[in-house]
């Protein structure tokens, strides 16, 4: 069972086009708010660059309501 780097290519690219976008919303919703409230906005941007997909998400659902 040995696959090559091309075999898993249809299914890494959708996963990392999606990682692109979300972190490119997540971040500018992170510069575009005044303040957060649970986390400091430095903190948000390092969970939201480098917590893979949960990341952005996380930030989303818990700050990305404006008020």
């Amino acid at each position: 069972m040995n696959l090559e780097f091309s075999e898993y290519l249809p299914f890494l690219i959708p996963l990392i086009v999606l990682q692109i976008i979300l972190v490119v919303i997540a971040i500018r919703k992170l510069i575009s708010i005044s303040h957060t409230k649970y986390i400091n906005k430095l903190l948000w941007g390092v969970i939201i660059v480098f917590i893979n997909i949960i990341g952005p998400i996380l930030f989303i659902a818990v700050e990305g309501r404006e008020s």
